[in-house]
This record gives structure tokens, C-alpha cells and sequence, in this order.
């Protein structure tokens, strides 16, 4: 059976950590144009809750996720949950089926 590995970016929001293809700084002006085409195309999920921008996590299914939190942040509480350190503060939860057992 499949985990799903749900990664915290911020004020309760939670992204799946297996469907992220990019994770990037929102201070280039292509990053902000793709933010842009996003709007515009209604693909944006704005998690900011009205702060600053300062991480954009681009989706496999072409979404654009807006984070109030640095991308060092949120790709720090991905690499450790794929090494399994047993630390689960940004580890949200695995698959149904996995908390069903415990």
C-alpha cells in the first residue's frame, strides 16, 4: 500500500511531499510570471494567509502552491521525513490505511 507523506508549509496548510516537482524562491521575475499565468489560470493555492511570499511549490499537476515559509524550510522537513530520523513535527500523516493499524 502507498504512504502518502504530508509536509506542513505553514499555518495548518499541508501539501503531499510526493507531488512536488519544484521548490523554489519567489524572487526571480520567471518564478513571478509563472505565479502570474498560475493566477490566471486559476492553478494558485495561496497558503501565504495574506504574508509574504517566500517559497512557490510547483505541483505535478501543474498547481502552483504559494508559502509564507523559506523553500530551505519546507525542503528540510522533506528530507527528514524520507530518512525516517523519527522527528514528526512537519510529518503530518501516512496513508489511511497506516493509522487505521495503530
Amino acid at each position: 500500500m502507498s504512504q502518502y507523506k504530508l509536509i506542513n508549509i505553514g499555518f495548518g496548510n499541508i501539501v503531499l511531499a510526493n507531488r512536488i516537482v519544484a521548490l523554489v524562491s519567489n524572487e526571480s521575475a520567471p518564478i513571478k510570471r509563472v505565479v502570474q499565468e498560475a493566477r490566471d489560470r486559476g492553478m494558485l493555492i495561496d497558503a501565504t494567509y495574506g504574508r509574504r511570499t517566500r517559497a512557490v511549490i510547483i505541483t505535478d499537476a501543474g498547481y502552483i502552491v504559494l508559502s509564507a515559509i523559506h523553500p530551505e524550510t519546507v525542503a528540510n522537513r522533506i528530507i527528514s521525513k524520507g530518512a525516517g530520523d523519527g522527528d514528526n513535527s512537519s510529518f503530518i500523516a501516512e496513508s489511511a490505511a497506516g493509522m487505521e493499524q495503530e
